[in-house]
């Protein structure tokens, strides 16, 4: 039973995720037979294309022309379904982030397929199809069974890893025959610059409460700087104005799954942690050592952040010198 992978592209280029999506979906293949076929809709590179071989793609499809250069949920959907049609998959990959979590249901209604949304795992089974998966903002978790010819599934960022597997694939043209026409038209794209998107980073420097006002979180942003990543917030750091909303995670805010998540002066509450969870390391900074964040954390300092942060920067500003 093959598997088709939509293979979402940022300016033409494939994220970490991405990487992360193939190998499951090489996972799946390797279990229940067939192969891994991935599409790709807009303007990609074939060197970077090729780059999915190495975590098991067999065939790759690609689907370019300005219809495409934005996503439109019934357009990307229709040239899914057909390729799922015309490849004869029975199993469709999706990424659980905003444009998989939009296009997935679509799918699942054209394609009258179950659907599995945020899998953290290869199938327990295929006959029947059963898949685990977060429930209750990731507090537990059920296993689910999908028992339609095709299934839908849409996988959690870090939850199954990358690995290599290494194929020769071949890319081939796809001409969409049933594909939608565009129903909404962009006029003008903004993007932010001259710093790491929150929902694209793979380190994450968080502050809550603790951190006391705006004017301390000088020392976050260079803790940030030396590490590559992004800056995020508690809610009530954002409805105090003390950073902007962008920068707020939690059940309410962003959700993110980085590799790395550095919480400081956050007590971890449920609507905070819903939306951080999914992070492969939580590393808790907090003077209060019944914070419940501590609960939730991989690793966790007990101390004044303001005297904890800036050593933290300065032991990996020499790490990275030696």
């Amino acid at each position: 039973m093959s598997v088709l992978v939509y293979a979402e592209n940022w300016d033409g280029k494939f994220k970490k995720i991405t990487h992360e999506l193939v190998s499951y979906a090489s996972g799946i293949a390797s279990l229940t037979g067939g192969e891994v076929n991935v599409l790709s809709v807009g303007k990609v590179d074939e060197e970077e294309l090729a780059k999915l071989g190495r975590f098991g793609a067999e065939k790759i499809w690609k689907v370019e022309g300005e219809e495409y250069t934005f996503l439109d949920n019934r357009v990307f959907a229709s040239v899914i379904a057909e390729a799922v049609e015309k490849t004869g998959s029975r199993t469709v990959a999706l990424a659980h982030n905003n444009a998989g979590k939009a296009l997935a249901p679509c799918l699942s209604a054209r394609l009258k397929a179950a659907l599995g949304a945020a899998v953290v795992a290869l199938p327990e089974s295929h006959e029947p199809f059963v898949v685990k998966k977060k429930v209750f903002n990731g507090n537990a978790f059920a296993r689910i069974a999908l028992r339609t010819e095709t299934r839908v599934l849409t996988l959690m960022q870090n939850s199954y890893g990358i690995h290599e597997n290494e194929k020769q694939p071949e890319i081939k043209d796809f001409v969409a025959e049933k594909a939608e026409k565009p129903a909404i038209r962009v006029e003008d794209v903004q993007k932010q610059t001259g710093k790491i998107l929150l929902t694209d980073a793979d380190i994450v420097v968080s502050g809550g409460r603790g951190m006391k006002g705006s004017e301390n979180w000088t020392m976050l942003e260079e803790l940030a700087g030396v590490l590559h990543a992004a800056t995020a917030c508690s809610r009530p750091v954002s409805d105090e104005g003390w950073r902007p909303h962008s920068e707020h995670t939690g059940q309410t805010g962003k959700i993110i799954a980085p590799s790395l998540y550095i919480a400081v002066g956050i007590s971890g509450a449920i609507q905070h942690m819903a939306g951080v969870r999914g992070s492969k390391y939580i590393v808790a900074i907090n003077k209060d050592p019944d914070a419940p964040i501590f609960e939730m954390a991989d690793y966790g300092i007990v101390g004044d952040a303001f005297k904890v942060v800036p050593e933290f920067t300065r032991a990996v500003e020499e790490l990275k010198k030696s």
